[in-house]
């Protein structure tokens, strides 16, 4: 199967593309958003990946973040990948919102029978950037990441272990310090196994204290979220990053909480953050 398009729709002068590719690093089909804008038709253009959240897909950013005007002003291609690869038959892999399709945890599984599909960190940094240079006209030397949630988790994960590929870096309520709190201890070892050692490398507050560093951090987060002090934990980044020297700015905002309405809130900000890193 090559590249399908599954449907298309005019959208601020641009296009917002909804296709299907084949993938080998999981294993079966994988699905992505990607927003093309009016400048598209001028040549190559900075591109950022956004990376979704548990239970999220391909569609949520593009239907709910309203990320496209101001993409659109400025020039960006935004790039939204499914949160998992789909229909896997792996026993286990559905009925639980927390693991498995639908939660990806942005990392490539090790265990079994994890490792045959669950292989997102390949997806984006090698097959779907390639895909996005070669058929869709992104600038591969200038492309941020962002996402929300456990895929804010991701973009600071990817970011950190991957700082040559991503110019800039920023989240929404991201998921710090998996290995401290229960959706990562719950993931983290079925998919990686019983090593702390393999857990922590996807560990944003783990990854600073190894040396890792990444592009200026700009991180967002509500404080009326009812998963701000089990699962979210943002002291823990703040304080790795103050120990460690990485540059952060973290936002705290009262009355918001963990869906959409508070991205929708901030997005702008974001990609003007990112357009700046990106000398757009």
């Amino acid at each position: 199967m090559a590249l399908e398009v599954l449907s298309e729709h005019a959208c601020f002068g641009g296009v917002q593309g909804f296709y299907r590719t084949p993938s080998a690093c999981c294993g079966g089909p994988m699905r992505f958003a990607v927003y093309r804008p009016p400048q598209a038709r001028n040549g190559r253009l900075p591109v950022l990946f956004w990376l979704a959240g548990l239970t999220c897909t391909e569609e949520t950013f593009a239907i709910k973040a309203g990320a496209q005007r101001v993409a659109a002003q400025l020039g960006l291609l935004l790039v939204a990948p499914d949160t998992s690869p789909r229909e896997t038959g792996i026993e286990g892999a559905t009925g639980d919102w927390e693991f498995g399709e639908g939660a990806g945890f942005w990392l490539d599984a090790s265990a079994t029978p994890w490792n045959t599909r669950f292989r997102m960190e390949s997806f984006v940094v090698d097959e779907l950037r390639a895909l996005i240079g070669s058929e869709f006209g992104g600038d591969l030397e200038c492309c941020g990441i962002f996402g929300h949630s456990m895929g804010g988790h991701g973009a600071l994960t990817l970011a950190l272990r991957h700082p040559a590929l991503f110019r800039s870096v920023s989240a929404f309520a991201p998921i710090v310090a998996p290995t401290q709190v229960p959706w990562g201890r719950k993931a983290l070892p079925r998919y990686l196994g019983e090593d702390p050692a393999a857990w922590a490398r996807h560990d944003a507050c783990e990854l600073l204290h190894a040396v890792q560093r990444c592009a200026p951090l700009l991180v967002d987060q509500g404080l009326a979220d009812r998963f701000l002090d089990t699962q979210l934990q943002p002291e823990r980044l703040e304080a790795a990053c103050a120990a460690t020297g990485q540059r952060l700015i973290l936002r705290r905002h009262h009355g918001h909480d963990h869906g959409y309405y508070f991205i929708a809130s901030f997005i702008e900000e974001h990609l003007r953050h990112h357009a700046r890193a990106l000398n757009v």
